[in-house]
């Protein structure tokens, strides 16, 4: 099992609004960075990433699970474009921020610390076991 970020606006599309989505899950659609795009063609059903709030908040909020792997992004005709589907596993106990991040010592060269821009961001097995240790949840 693969680990990633997703990150989104959360005006634009919430950790509530993931929820509501249910087991039916959401298209991870609209993303037009090639490096983004090319993380999610690596993606296998059954991968886990972390949900994160983007702007003001800045921090990760939930769990969440690719359900359908690669296909073509809905929202163009651009065959570029590929998306995954994901849906909610479970929210976070504690919310773990950007700074929270940039402070840890073993979290330096993390893809949100590092590239905090890009959109859909791999996470490593430690990465992932040290902020799921912050968030309270099991890894």
């Amino acid at each position: 099992m693969a680990y990633w970020l997703f990150k989104s606006e959360p005006n634009t599309w919430g950790w509530d609004q993931q929820v509501a989505r249910g087991d039916v899950g959401e298209e991870w659609d609209g993303v037009r960075n090639y490096q983004a795009r090319n993380n999610m063609r690596a993606m296998k059903v059954g991968d886990r990433g972390f949900f994160y709030h983007s702007l003001k908040e800045k921090s990760i909020v939930g769990v969440i699970e690719v359900i359908r792997a690669a296909h073509p992004d809905s929202t163009t005709d651009d065959p570029r474009w590929e998306c995954v589907d994901i849906k909610a596993v479970k929210p976070v106990v504690t919310p773990v921020t950007l700074a929270m991040c940039k402070e840890h010592p073993d979290l330096e060269n993390m893809a949100l610390v590092k590239s905090s821009r890009l959109s859909v961001q791999p996470v490593t097995d430690d990465e992932w076991a040290i902020v799921c240790g912050l968030a309270g949840i099991d890894p």
